[in-house]
């Protein structure tokens, strides 16, 4: 099963270590995917702070193509918030049915 890390984990996991055993084990068994938005949300960053081997290591993950589905995306925010799940952010449903789906 791949696994999408969210932007906030790779900002706690690059600051502070925090999870550093859980991911360095997915990391080590190639099981890490990415995509674009939370790409756009590090790179900045870590160029200003001339991170360049973080920004080889992001950029040598898997990449997980985008394929935006608006009404899909309006689907499962109205289930979230009907459930009470509000704060799940438009770029993590953007990947929730394609990881439902695998």
């Amino acid at each position: 099963m791949r696994v999408l890390i969210d932007t906030s984990i790779w900002i706690d996991y690059f600051k502070s270590g925090n999870n550093s055993n859980e991911l360095d084990g997915l990391l080590d068994d190639n099981l890490v995917v990415i995509n674009n938005i939370i790409l756009a949300e590090l790179v900045p960053f870590l160029v200003v702070k001339k991170q360049f081997k973080i920004i080889d290591l992001l950029n040598n993950i898997k990449l997980l193509p985008l394929q935006t589905d608006w009404p899909e995306i309006i689907r499962w925010q109205t289930l979230c918030l009907s459930t009470g799940n509000n704060g799940i952010g438009i770029p993590d449903l953007n990947d929730c049915p394609k990881f439902l789906a695998t």
